[in-house]
């Protein structure tokens, strides 16, 4: 006998109206994939905390044919062994100016902004986030930032924001019911 599972998640109806059509969403790293603390080993290696709610998020994304892409101000091994895992392909790394690597991947997956969502935290986001069709900010977020965005998550950084993100684009997609009752199968 099949279990139906019926999905306990509401978004104001506004923000998913917002949030429809979206086929790409971009993501900052630190401060929204990660808690924003930089930790370094004795050799002067970052090392970085990710949550795997946020992994299986930008998972799913993947799943609902949304395409989630990383710019970063940062390299490290840790982050891109952490992309890699995630099948993550679309990739800016040591990325200040982060508008025309944004860009470049909407041009390189024939989208245009309408179509774009964006995840960020600092000011170096804003650029991305203002043109993006929706913007979303972490708890943690600068107040400008937050003031920027469409929806601002109830968690950090680092501790789910990234998933209550991804799972506002897989409502507004009309695909998070179906992926949620595929998982109790």
């Amino acid at each position: 006998m099949k279990t139906v599972i019926t999905p306990t998640l509401n978004f104001a109806p506004e923000l998913l109206l917002k949030a429809q059509g979206i086929r790409v969403a971009f993501f900052d790293v630190d401060g929204v994939l990660t808690d924003g603390g930089l930790y370094l080993s004795e050799h002067g290696e970052t090392l970085k905390r990710f949550n795997t709610l946020d992994g299986h998020g930008l998972k799913l994304l993947q799943k609902a044919g949304i395409t989630p892409v990383v710019i970063t101000g940062r390299d490290s091994p840790a982050l891109r062994h952490r992309l890699q895992a995630l099948g993550i392909v679309h990739t800016h790394f040591s990325t200040e100016n982060k508008r025309p690597a944004a860009e470049s991947t909407l041009t390189a997956l024939g989208l245009d902004w309408a179509r774009a969502a964006a995840m960020g935290d600092d000011w170096p986001d804003l650029a991305v986030m203002q043109r993006a069709a929706f913007s979303c900010a972490p708890a943690n977020a600068h107040p400008e930032v937050k003031a920027a965005a469409n929806y601002v998550t109830e968690a950090a950084g680092g501790h789910g924001a990234a998933r209550m993100f991804c799972d506002l684009l897989l409502v507004a997609s009309g695909q998070y019911a179906g992926l949620l009752q595929a998982c109790g199968e």
